[in-house]
């Protein structure tokens, strides 16, 4: 990649603003003052969802992202910081040239925090952090019906039904739409004088004055329901009020059984005749058009009289045996609803029923794959682990070397540098090789992206001592020079690095498993510098590691 127009991460082009993007944690939620290789090189903020660039240096996720799709050509700016003529591909921010970092990950979210919401208490790790503050009931969040109010998440319940301008329903006397402090103000002003209040709020609404909108009543009104309104508000009400309308429906059931209990076999006519007479037994009279009660002045012939009354008496009684059977079919059709309801219900239940049921099976399903699935992957990472170790020792076969000399050709360079940043496999050996033909076996040991104190900033080089098929005729503990080389492929200035062991370690004396702790240079070479172009110790995606065993010091 061309290196000609380079930008700089402090430039106003390449930073977002303040709410751009989601970048890192605060340092407010931390309880402790984190250190500097947990903050982002950009933001300062607690990393969040790290990722490491080629030049071992650290971004959220979120960070490296806008700026990598904001600017080309931006060289990383601790790179700068550091070096300001700096120049090279492995400062430059690209998607190749990042990676996920695995291991800061981890320890980043084992770091305790506390919840920064006024009111609450909840302590915990970082892992857990962005769970807690979906769900903290102290969090403010936006009304979520756009008012533009910021409550807290517990008062938001409380905040649509009383405050929220945006949260409109319809009066359900006049259906005028209003907020829910408009309608605790609302005088409404088209009251219905036949419908008798059922509640407190009705009650206040029918002493209003009235208007010109007309008003319908509820299909169910035969049966006691007083809800009236407008054609949609009623049409809404039925809908939605099913269960207050089969009460009303079933309370006019058992009252009309009542009455059929107490009529003792006597048809609704003859019910009516029988009370009737008992009535003008007692004295009583009905009024009729145009009638007049017993015992009035102006009666005129009494025998005239009774026959006008009984005349009446069996008109009032016609009419109200037609009344009562119409409410009979009513309350059959009101009784076939019931039963069609009921039906549905069981129907219902029986469907929810075998829905459980077939969750059940698919939940014992998945889990007898689920246990299949890690059954294959511990197989499948027990012959990965073999196959590894077969290909180990066929390249130690065809490199050994049997003079103390050895040079180890490491290609592929940059994905294997990926995957020691991401944690897949942080550290490299070399084949095998002999300081003489029956002499020590020993073994190189390389961290890419470093270890110990050379972590993420330098390449870490170890010498290990291996056991041997020949350590019980070699002197121990080990006490050859060893020399480090890191080659320039263009023959300039080769990196050399020395260091005699120490024989108080046990890294040096005899091995008692198949290899000795490795010893060696955690800071062997920086990371930053070994792209610079001028020297070629990166070449073709390869570079070379040469080591020498001075058998004669």
């Amino acid at each position: 990649m061309a290196t000609g127009a380079t930008g700089d991460l402090a430039d106003v082009s390449s930073t977002p603003g303040e709410n751009e993007y989601p970048s890192g944690f605060p340092h407010s939620i931390c309880d402790d003052v984190p250190q500097d290789k947990y903050l982002c090189s950009n933001c300062n903020n607690v990393l969040n969802k790290a990722h490491q660039t080629m030049c071992g240096h650290r971004y959220c996720l979120a960070c490296v992202n806008w700026l990598v799709r904001n600017n080309k050509n931006l060289m990383c700016k601790k790179c700068r910081e550091e070096d300001r003529s700096l120049e090279g591909n492995i400062s430059l921010l690209t998607p190749d040239n990042v990676f996920n970092d695995a291991a800061i990950n981890k320890e980043i979210l084992e770091l305790k925090v506390h919840c920064p919401n006024q009111g609450c208490t909840w302590k915990g790790v970082l892992k857990d952090y962005e769970e807690h503050q979906s769900g903290c009931e102290h969090a403010l969040i936006p009304c979520n019906i756009g008012c533009g109010h910021m409550v807290e998440r517990k008062k938001l319940a409380s905040h649509l039904k009383k405050d929220c301008s945006n949260n409109l329903s319809p009066c359900p006397a006049c259906s005028q739409i209003l907020s829910p402090t408009e309608l605790q103000k609302h005088v409404c002003s088209s009251p219905s004088k036949e419908m008798g209040p059922t509640t407190t709020q009705e009650a206040e609404e029918n002493q209003q004055p009235s208007t010109s909108t007309q008003r319908e009543q509820c299909c169910f009104s035969d049966v006691g329901c007083r809800f009236k309104g407008s054609k949609e508000v009623v049409q809404h009400h039925e809908v939605s009020a099913h269960l207050g309308h089969l009460q009303l429906l079933l309370q006019a059931i058992s009252t009309l059984r009542a009455a059929q209990l107490t009529g003792k076999g006597y048809t609704p006519d003859a019910q009516l005749r029988r009370a009737l007479a008992e009535l003008h037994q007692q004295g009583g009279g009905i009024e009729a058009d145009g009638g007049l009660e017993a015992g009035q002045e102006g009666v005129g012939d009494p025998e005239e009289f009774a026959k006008a009354h009984s005349l009446q008496d069996d008109q009032v009684a016609l009419l109200l045996g037609q009344r009562l059977e119409e409410l009979q079919q009513r309350v059959q059709v009101y009784e076939n609803i019931v039963t069609v309801l009921n039906r549905e219900v069981e129907k219902t239940q029986l469907t929810v029923a075998a829905l459980k049921q077939q969750n059940q099976n698919n939940q014992d399903t998945i889990h007898h794959l689920e246990l299949k699935v890690s059954e294959h992957q511990q197989k499948l990472a027990v012959k990965e682990t073999t196959i590894s170790s077969l290909c180990q020792r066929i390249a130690a076969q065809e490199d050994v070397s049997y003079n103390g000399t050895f040079l180890w050709r490491v290609c592929d360079l940059t994905r294997k540098m990926t995957e020691a940043a991401s944690g897949l496999r942080n550290n490299l050996y070399s084949p095998a090789f002999y300081t003489a033909r029956n002499g020590f076996k020993v073994c190189l040991r390389l961290y890419l992206t470093g270890d110990g104190a050379g972590r993420g900033t330098h390449i870490s080089l170890f010498f290990v001592v291996m056991k041997g098929e020949y350590d019980a005729l070699l002197s121990w503990p080990f006490k050859s020079k060893v020399t480090f080389f890191l080659m320039d492929q263009n023959h300039k200035e080769h990196v050399v690095d020395a260091f005699r062991p120490d024989l108080s370690s046990s890294s040096f004396h005899r091995p008692t498993s198949d290899m000795n702790v490795a010893s060696g240079r955690p800071l062997f070479f920086p990371l930053a510098k070994l792209h610079s172009p001028r020297h070629a110790y990166v070449k073709d995606d390869t570079l070379f590691i040469k080591c020498i065993v001075d058998t004669a010091g």
